[in-house]
């Protein structure tokens, strides 16, 4: 079935001799039966020496800031994130896990490996439609699952969501990027399942935070808990995490002070393949820097604001487009959108909303902007609002700004913060 696509890639790669095939190839090639029979001796495999330091997958980044880079995961960056999932999550065998995010992107990956430690159940649907999804969580009773936002976005603001059973579900995560608080409300209110927002990098093989209560805090008021569960999240249990400032000191826990995070441990990759200038850049004295900016609290949940790359300076003053993005996600109009600088002669970069809007909605520019102004510092919310039919994504599903924001800075001097 993959004879037109395999023919293409030996054109554009001539070194390409030969291919294995498990069904029918051409005269050149191997069959994959005819190669097991010629094999001599018992057909036992070979002993082979693995050390758990020794690389054992290569993941592309996403690139939705800038080059997509290989990075080198080792056995044990994979076995010990395996095991925190399983401590954190209370995986068992009892566990059904529907893969829906792309098996190629970490935000699912990992649990391959950790549902099949623990003998749960697997099942995967070719491509994401939210009605398929509502009805394989109801045919084959998911109890968990792990979905970008933007999929659980498209997931509950679908006309259908209501017409299933979910009673199965016990926990839904989301991870790839950060989610808006209204969004992770209807999540809990339409699906009546627990709720664990998770921050991961392709570096960390993903896992960095889990917004997972802890003891004292499940003895809350349910909106309280649903503030703790709407952050970031707590350091997972595989980790070392700190929010740090330019002088790589701590940052108070205030929820005001913006730091850079870095993390280290046993689940943080060797480096990037092929690219030791770039690993010297990511990795400094065995710390991880994330290029995500955030603020954190006096329990340790960290939240969030930024991207390093998409922080918007404009007048002087730093614009977080996680904190316009989550504004804007509360106008009843608005399916999806990015938040960007665009240059500007006067501020240096203005703040841009682009925006999605929901089937049969209508909304103008002045009154998002109004509706933004109403709920957040003025200098902070959107100076104009371009309206498209549907946002540029990479293959994970997560919101590409870099491509919306190239458009923009064409001709311009680059913009560096």
């Amino acid at each position: 079935m993959f004879k037109t696509q395999v023919h293409a890639i030996r054109k554009e790669i001539p070194g390409v001799e030969r291919v294995l095939w498990t069904g029918e190839g051409v005269d050149t090639d191997l069959n994959y039966d005819d190669v097991l029979e010629r094999q001599e001796g018992s057909g036992q495999p070979k002993s082979i020496s693995i050390m758990p330091e020794d690389t054992t997958q290569i993941y592309y980044t996403s690139g939705t800031t800038g080059k997509p880079k290989g990075v080198m995961l080792s056995h044990k960056n994979v076995y010990v994130h395996a095991l925190g999932t399983i401590a954190e999550l209370h995986l068992t065998d009892k566990d059904v896990w529907v893969h829906v995010a792309p098996l190629f992107h970490l935000a699912d990956a990992w649990a391959t490996w950790a549902i099949t430690w623990v003998g749960g159940t697997h099942v995967i649907v070719r491509d994401f439609e939210p009605k398929t999804v509502f009805a394989t969580i109801e045919r084959e009773k998911v109890t968990i699952t792990n979905l970008v936002p933007t999929m659980l976005n498209l997931m509950v603001n679908h006309e259908d969501v209501g017409d299933y059973d979910y009673r199965s579900l016990r926990v839904l995560l989301s991870g790839g990027a950060p989610i808006a608080p209204e969004i992770v409300r209807n999540i809990v209110e339409i699906f009546r399942c627990d709720y664990v927002q998770t921050y991961g990098m392709t570096e960390t093989s993903p896992y960095l935070t889990l917004s997972l209560l802890k003891d004292h805090l499940r003895t809350l008021p349910d909106e309280e808990q649903l503030r703790f569960k709407a952050k970031t999240g707590r350091e997972f249990i595989a980790v070392e995490l700190r929010v740090v400032n330019d002088e790589g000191e701590a940052v108070a826990p205030d929820e005001r002070e913006v730091g850079e995070i870095i993390v280290k441990g046993d689940t943080v990759t060797t480096g990037y393949w092929k690219s030791p200038e770039e690993t010297q850049k990511a990795i400094k004295d065995g710390w991880l820097y994330t290029g995500d900016m955030a603020i954190i609290d006096i329990e340790g949940y960290v939240t969030i604001v930024d991207r390093k790359k998409d922080m918007i300076l404009t007048g002087g003053e730093n614009v977080y487009s996680t904190e316009v993005e989550n504004v804007l996600y509360m106008h009843p109009a608005i399916l999806e959108c990015a938040v960007i600088g665009v240059p500007d002669q006067k501020w240096g970069e203005a703040v841009r909303a682009v925006v999605a809007l929901k089937p049969g909605r209508q909304a103008s520019e002045t009154e998002i902007i109004g509706f933004c102004k109403d709920r957040m510092a003025h200098f902070k919310a959107p100076k104009s609002v371009e309206f498209i039919e549907a946002l540029p994504k990479t293959g994970s599903g997560k919101i590409q700004k870099k491509e919306l924001r190239d458009r923009y800075w064409k001709g311009h001097a680059k913009k560096v913060h």
